[in-house]
C-alpha cells in the first residue's frame, strides 16, 4: 500500500480518503517513510513540518464524523523554502536567514490548508531562489531522482525533486524566468506558471523584480494541477498585482466549440536547442494535429527582434541588487557563488534599463497579434535535458553559450506575464526525462491546461517514474 500511495496523484489520495479507502494517516506516513529512504541520496528536503501525523488523525477523525471537508482533505504537499509557513522554518537557502521562523503563512499555503491539505514538508532551493540549480552554503544541493548527477533544476529543484522521487504529490513553488517550468521539465513532472498576479505572492521571498515573480502548483499529473490552480487563484487584498476575479478565464476550456488553433516552434530567435528537445517538440505537435487540433509551424517576430534573455538580465539586475546588497550587508562571507556572481554584474545603466522596458512592451505586443491569430503555442520548456551539476556553459549545434541559455525558452513568459505549463512527452538517449512547453494567452489558463490533459492521455512516457 505504501508503495501505491507514492505514486497516487493528490486528486486520487483525497478521493481514497474521502472514501475510506486509504486513512490520511496511512498516506502521511507514506511520504514520511519515502523521505525517510530516498532523500539522503536526492537532499530535496529541507524541513519536515511538526504535527503531519497528528493533522492527519484529525482528518481521519472529520472523515468519519461526516464533517464536510476540503478538495485536498488529508493530503500532504510540500512548499519551496521560499515560501513563510506559520511555526515552520522559512530559510531562504542562506544561512542569514537560518532558524527564521514566520508567524503567518503565505497566502498559497493559507489556501491549501483551507482546502484540507496537510503541510508535510519545506524542500530545497537556491540561495535567495535565484540560480538555475538548487544549491545553497545551508542545505546543500539537491540532486535529481532520474540521476543523481544531473541537476534537478532551479529554483524549485528541491519541489520538483521530491514530486518526482514520490515524497510529495502536490507542491508550491515560485517562478521568476524559469524556476517551476525548468525543475519540472528535469525531473519529468509538471508545472504551471499561471498569468501574472493569478495566485498572489503575499509571503513570498523574494519578490523583486516583483513583475516576473508567479506562484504555481507543481504535480505529475495535469488534473493535479488544474485542482490546484482552482484553489489558488483569486486576489488576497495585500498584493496589489493580484486583482482579476477568482475564477476568471478567458480561455476556451475543457470542451471547447470550435478547433484549437496552435502554433508550434523551436527556434524563432530563441537561440540553439538540443536535437532530441526539439524532436519531443516536434512530436508533441505531431501528435496534438493527429487528436484534432490546428496545428502549424510559426515563428513570432518579436522574439527575433528583442532578446528576451538579454532583456531580462538587463531588467534583473538593476531591480535585484539594491535588495541583495540590503539583506547582505554585513554578512558577506555568508552567501553562495551564485550570489557574488551576481553582485560582480556591472550595473544596468538607466538608458539600457529603460531601452530593456521598451523591449518587454514590444514582446508583449508581438504575443498579443499571435494570440489573435493562435490560442496557444508548444515549445520546448528547457533547451537541453536536465544538465551536470555546477553548469556554466554548454555546446549546441557547435555554439557555446553560458548557463543561462538554458532558460532562453521559459523567460519570455515571465517578462510578458502569460501562462506557461510545463509536462513531460519524451526521454533523453540517456534517460533523462524531456519536457515540452504550453502557452496561452492572458488569463487562458483552461486552454493550456486542456491541451496538457490530452497531450498527457497520448504521451509515450505516462506513468514513468524514478527507479531510486
Amino acid at each position: 500500500m505504501s508503495t501505491d500511495l507514492n505514486r497516487c496523484d493528490a486528486t486520487e489520495l483525497a478521493e481514497l480518503i474521502r472514501t475510506r479507502k486509504a486513512s490520511s494517516v496511512e498516506v502521511v506516513q507514506a511520504h514520511l517513510d519515502r523521505i525517510e529512504a530516498a532523500d539522503p541520496r536526492i537532499n530535496a528536503v529541507v524541513t519536515l513540518a511538526d504535527g503531519a501525523l497528528d493533522a492527519a488523525r484529525a482528518a481521519d477523525e472529520a472523515v468519519a464524523a461526516g464533517a464536510e471537508i476540503g478538495p485536498l482533505h488529508g493530503v500532504p504537499f510540500t512548499v519551496k523554502d521560499s515560501f513563510d509557513t506559520a511555526g515552520v522554518p522559512t530559510q531562504r537557502g542562506s544561512p542569514i536567514f537560518a532558524g527564521r521562523v514566520p508567524d503567518t503563512d503565505a497566502t498559497s499555503v493559507a489556501r491549501m490548508r483551507r482546502a484540507g491539505a496537510i503541510l508535510l514538508a519545506k524542500t530545497n532551493l537556491p540561495e535567495f531562489a535565484y540560480w538555475i540549480e538548487s544549491d545553497n552554503l545551508l542545505t546543500g544541493r539537491t540532486n535529481n531522482p532520474w540521476n543523481l548527477d544531473r541537476s534537478a533544476g532551479g529554483s524549485s529543484g528541491g519541489e520538483s525533486a521530491a514530486i518526482a522521487a514520490g515524497m510529495s504529490p502536490l507542491g508550491l513553488a515560485s517562478d521568476l524566468s524559469i524556476s517551476v517550468r525548468g525543475p519540472a521539465a528535469d525531473t519529468g513532472i509538471a508545472a504551471l506558471k499561471p498569468t501574472r498576479g493569478r495566485i498572489p505572492m503575499t509571503g513570498v521571498w523574494p519578490r523583486e523584480p516583483r513583475r516576473d515573480w508567479h506562484v504555481g502548483p507543481m504535480a505529475r499529473t495535469v488534473r493535479d494541477l488544474s485542482l490546484a490552480y482552482s484553489l489558488l487563484d483569486g486576489p488576497d487584498g495585500a498584493d496589489g498585482l493580484a486583482t482579476v476575479p477568482r475564477g476568471f478565464d478567458a480561455g476556451l476550456g475543457a470542451s471547447p466549440d470550435r478547433p484549437i488553433r496552435l502554433g508550434w516552434l523551436v527556434d524563432s530567435g530563441l537561440g540553439p536547442v538540443d536535437a532530441e528537445v526539439a524532436a519531443t517538440v516536434q512530436a508533441a505537435a505531431e501528435t496534438l494535429r493527429g487528436a484534432g487540433i490546428r496545428v502549424e509551424s510559426v515563428t513570432i517576430p518579436a522574439l527575433e527582434r528583442d532578446n528576451p534573455l538579454e532583456l531580462f538580465t538587463r531588467q534583473h539586475v538593476m531591480e535585484m541588487k539594491p535588495v541583495m546588497r540590503e539583506v547582505t550587508a554585513g554578512h558577506e562571507d555568508q552567501m553562495f557563488t551564485y550570489s557574488k556572481t551576481m553582485m560582480a554584474t556591472p550595473d544596468t545603466t538607466v538608458r539600457d534599463y529603460v531601452q530593456a522596458e521598451q523591449g518587454v512592451e514590444r514582446l508583449r505586443d508581438g504575443f498579443t497579434g499571435y494570440f489573435q491569430r493562435y490560442d496557444a503555442l508548444l515549445l520546448p520548456v528547457t533547451t537541453i535535458p536536465a544538465h551536470a551539476h555546477g553548469l556554466e556553459q554548454f555546446t549546441l549545434d557547435g555554439r557555446t553559450v553560458d548557463a543561462f541559455h538554458v532558460m532562453s525558452t521559459t523567460v519570455p513568459f515571465n517578462l510578458t506575464g502569460l501562462p506557461a505549463l510545463a509536462m513531460r512527452f519524451g526521454t533523453s538517449s540517456d534517460g533523462l526525462p524531456i519536457g515540452v512547453q504550453l502557452v496561452a494567452g492572458w488569463h487562458a489558463e483552461s486552454t493550456i491546461l486542456h491541451l496538457a490533459a490530452l497531450l498527457e492521455s497520448l504521451s509515450p512516457v505516462r506513468d514513468q517514474h524514478p527507479a531510486l
